[in-house]
């Protein structure tokens, strides 16, 4: 699955600062509410009962939290880089500073999981990584991970 079929160049967010991991769920989900009209409350609800399963922070500053919840029709992805890396009781231990999140239809299926692969992939590689930090304009962040997606699909 390529990454710009879920990720609008709307969804793509640059954090100065974000004070806790509630709070940044708080954000992921005002910014799916704004794309999709879904209720950011459900949102909200849904990304801190997934998150209660277990952490998403994956390692390498790298965070991809993910849900299902109703309301949604499509995959729809969020980023959000972190100007100030946050602790995200990540495996190895290291704050966050990026975060690619998921939210998914409850009923999604192969499509959720097919999602979570394509961002794994991406957020794997360690000149993605180096180049989001890189820069900040959202729109080339936008740019760097659809074209991550493409390149690692083929």
């Amino acid at each position: 699955m390529e990454l710009s079929k879920i990720l609008q160049v709307s969804a793509v967010k640059v954090l100065s600062g974000s004070t806790s991991k509630k709070r940044l769920f708080q954000e992921l989900a005002d910014q799916v509410a704004q794309l999709r009209g879904v209720c950011p409350k459900t949102a909200l609800e849904a990304l801190l009962e997934r998150e209660a399963l277990g952490p998403t922070g994956v390692g390498k500053g790298v965070a991809l939290p993910h849900a299902r919840m109703a309301g949604l029709s499509e995959v729809v992805g969020v980023f959000l880089k972190l100007e100030k890396p946050m602790d995200f009781d990540a495996v190895d231990r290291k704050p966050v500073d990026l975060v690619f999140a998921l939210f998914a239809p409850e009923n999604a299926g192969v499509d959720h999981l097919k999602a979570l692969a394509a961002v794994s992939r991406a957020m794997r590689d360690n000149s993605v990584c180096a180049k989001l930090r890189a820069n900040s304009d959202v729109a080339l962040l936008h740019l760097i991970l659809t074209e991550a997606s493409v390149t690692k699909a083929a």
